[in-house]
């Protein structure tokens, strides 16, 4: 095309944008041609290269891509791993020392047999660990993700110890690499809950590969400062044991933070029971982050000494109890329909014994049974304080308000498909051998 044919067409101002996000476009440059082509290029260039930068490390799409707790629970996760990477160069200076390197009388095969050990301890330890735990860790993500650095804490601390007692040098190192095996079950498991949560559009992948990126960002710094630290505390074991424990208490305190900027949504034995007892005070359903404040994230030892109230309801239910495990009397209670749930068809039965609710499954009961029998179980634990008729009551209840506080819950952004608790193995199957529509 000749350029007088080009210039009767008219001309066309063409911008560049960049962004991965159409909310989150800038403007690069801007082309025109008149009599020659023209490219004026966006003055901030800073903020372009940031932005490339950034994206090597966030979501693509940050941060409508995420959900708003993304942002805090990040920040503080790093913290918290910086301070792991920079306390494990004097854990393992320390290990590396009582294993005897750089020193003529230890052997190769002493080492490599001390180190075999230390490994096959802590394989032994993540399988047994998944074996007793994990399916409780969906359930309890928050509790899980602090009690997994809790535990490696305690397995650095073990390899800091190891120089002191020679004679139980074995013993001290395969205790440190067994604590730090449950670590490693415990926080891939609950990471993985928690990249499920954050990805508000299917982008879990996404979120998960570049929590990769920041935890690898976070392990060479942590790395080059644990190095550092290392050579200016080596020979002196009060620097040593000064620094190491104020990383840990720095560590732990980031890790709390951390947690209690997460705001889940799903249901499990503790938001479930928060949201029942509020909404039969007062008819109306907490939010995600009203619950998450008043939720507990330490673990169940940490919380034994507190008082008995309505937040802990939760630990006076047992979902999906084994029959013969009851005692007699709650036996012949459940077999004469007593404690029963009133409906024939019902998938679950419930009996209660000194304040206690154990629910008792069908074996054809499905996620939405399951929840409903929780639910019943927890409106009769909070009935049988004051009352004496809490069988007939909680049946009526249920009966009234059920529907109502499932549909509360999903307008107030709960997700109600499933409870969030350990896997259920033992279930039962009965007959009822009255024609009646409800058990008296």
């Amino acid at each position: 095309m000749r350029e007088e044919e080009v210039s009767d067409c008219g001309s066309i101002t063409l911008e560049e944008w960049n962004g991965s996000s159409s909310t989150k476009l800038f403007k690069t440059a801007t082309i025109t041609a008149s009599s020659s082509l023209s490219i004026q290029r966006s003055a901030n260039r800073f903020n372009h290269v940031w932005r490339r930068v950034l994206q090597a490390f966030v979501p693509e799409g940050f941060p409508g891509s995420v959900t708003p707790d993304y942002v805090g629970f990040q920040l503080w996760d790093t913290l918290q791993g910086l301070s792991t990477y920079t306390k494990m160069m004097l854990s393992t200076q320390a290990l590396l020392s009582a294993i005897g390197v750089g020193e003529k009388s230890a052997t190769v095969i002493g080492a490599t047999f001390q180190w075999f050990l230390r490994d096959f301890t802590g394989m032994l330890g993540g399988i047994l660990f998944t074996f007793y735990q994990g399916s409780n860790l969906d359930s309890n993500a928050k509790m899980w993700r602090l009690v997994a650095d809790l535990m490696n804490d305690i397995g650095m601390l073990m390899d800091l110890l190891s120089p002191l007692f020679p004679s139980a040098f074995i013993v001290v190192v395969c205790l440190g690499s067994l604590s730090r095996s449950f670590t490693g079950v415990a926080s891939g498991a609950t990471r993985a809950a928690l990249t499920q949560h954050f990805a508000l559009q299917d982008n879990a992948a996404d979120i998960s590969a570049k929590e990769g990126s920041q935890e690898t960002m976070a392990t060479m710094m942590g790395m080059s400062l644990g190095m550092l630290l290392a050579r200016f505390t080596s020979g002196n074991p009060m620097a040593i044991w000064f620094s190491f424990l104020s990383l840990t208490v720095f560590h732990m305190y980031a890790n709390y933070r951390a947690v209690r900027c997460l705001v889940l949504n799903s249901l499990n034995f503790e938001r479930s029971s928060i949201l029942l007892t509020h909404f039969m005070q007062t008819g109306q359903v907490l939010s995600p982050e009203q619950v998450s404040s008043m939720e507990g994230v330490l673990p169940v030892w940490a919380t034994s000494l507190r008082s008995t109230n309505s937040k802990l309801l939760h630990k006076r239910v047992h979902l999906g109890v084994r029959v013969s495990s009851l005692p007699r009397l709650e036996m012949m209670q459940l077999l004469n329909g007593v404690g029963a749930s009133s409906y024939k068809n019902a998938k679950y039965l419930l009996a209660h014994r000194k304040g206690n609710v154990s629910v008792i499954l069908h074996k054809d009961s499905a996620a939405a049974d399951v929840l409903k029998s929780y639910i019943h179980a927890i409106v009769l634990a909070n009935l049988m304080e004051n009352s004496t008729s809490f069988y007939s009551e909680g049946e009526a209840w249920i009966d009234k308000h059920y529907e109502e506080f499932l549909h509360k819950l999903r307008s107030g952004g709960w997700k109600t498909e499933r409870l969030l608790s350990p896997s259920i193995t033992w279930r039962a199957n009965w007959i009822s051998h009255t024609s009646a529509a409800k058990i008296d």
